[in-house]
């Protein structure tokens, strides 16, 4: 590569490395945001820390994402659909009766749906706001907090989940590592993060404050694995934008090296992250279909929202279909 190698603040989280690359110097809000990527295992990052992040999560995340301290009735009804879709990539994993733990609650919406289908579902969320909503109206079960501070006993979980929360951490390393913990002996924990590699948005919204962190595929399961996790599937997005990602932390028959240095990683995300553009993504039909369907949804919230009386009553008449047919084929 002919980027020019810099020094970092914050070491490399997968494997400790002090050599980087710029890949872009601006958030997609147009504020300054140094982002760099780990020349020898293409992990990438915000360097250094664009803001102190626990009063960030706690205060003004919501605020600057959704202009709310509490959801509104458009952003429960997004939340529910984004719930089933979630539902449909781990129903693999729920049969019988499940001990759940949802990393990021949010306004409660997923862990509703699976709380509704019978099982026993704790969360974690650390904006106040959002976590008393997801308890007043839902009645979950949620600790009102960081992951880093909650208080659970070793191996209480058949399942986690951490959907588009570890790109957010300070140390994803040491929070894969706590989840892990907290599994059982044949619990699985499921990742979804904000692909890198994603060419579905803008060439100026790739990178953002909110996300410290940058993950592929690769970089991924190698830190994971480092916490003695190891991949069971994954799945990539239809418009490539997402990575959803399941561990064990039983260790398979075969096992690949365990070194951090990943060869051509950051050759290929640099490639990649550096070689996207607005022609280009002009050439494709991602953007033209992402203006249709936002605005099919807009049309559709205001129907959808017009006369609901609070967030309960929207998701129960949202998962009314997939708690009926599971009440029918548990006959």
């Amino acid at each position: 590569m002919s980027q020019q190698a810099e020094s970092c603040v914050i070491p490399c989280n997968l494997c400790g490395g002090a050599e980087v690359s710029i890949l872009s110097n601006k958030s997609r809000s147009g504020k300054p945001l140094r982002t760099v990527i780990c020349r020898s295992c293409g992990l990438v990052w915000s360097d250094p820390r664009p803001h102190d992040a626990r009063q960030f999560y706690e205060d003004e995340y919501r605020i600057s994402y959704k202009q709310a301290y509490r959801p509104k009735p458009k952003h429960v009804l997004r939340a529910g659909h984004v719930a089933l879709s979630r539902f449909e990539k781990i129903d693999r994993l729920l049969s019988g009766q499940k001990a759940v733990l949802d990393v990021g609650t949010g306004g409660g919406e997923f862990a509703y749906l699976l709380q509704s289908l019978g099982h026993r579902v704790s969360g974690i969320e650390p904006n106040k706001g959002y976590a008393d909503y997801s308890i007043q109206e839902y009645g979950l079960a949620v600790q009102v907090g960081f992951v880093q501070d909650a208080a659970f006993a070793p191996e209480s979980f058949d399942l986690v989940t951490i959907w588009h929360v570890l790109e957010h951490t300070e140390d994803p390393g040491s929070v894969l590592a706590l989840l892990r913990s907290w599994l059982k002996s044949d619990g699985m924990l499921v990742v979804e993060v904000p692909n890198v590699e994603a060419t579905c948005q803008a060439p100026h919204s790739t990178f953002h404050e909110a996300h410290l962190y940058n993950f592929n595929v690769v970089s991924l399961r190698r830190l994971a694995k480092k916490q003695g996790l190891h991949e069971a599937w994954h799945l990539i997005s239809r418009d490539g934008g997402n990575i959803t990602m399941c561990f064990t932390s039983q260790k398979p028959p075969v096992e690949g090296s365990d070194e951090s240095v990943i060869p051509g990683n950051y050759e290929w995300v640099s490639r990649i992250v550096l070689g996207h553009s607005n022609l280009r993504r002009h050439l494709t039909p991602l953007p033209y279909m992402r203006a249709w369907q936002r605005l099919c949804r807009s049309l559709a919230e205001r129907r959808e929202t017009g006369g609901a009386k609070n967030g309960k009553a929207l998701l129960d008449s949202l998962y009314a279909s997939l708690l009926q047919t599971h009440a029918v084929a548990k006959r």
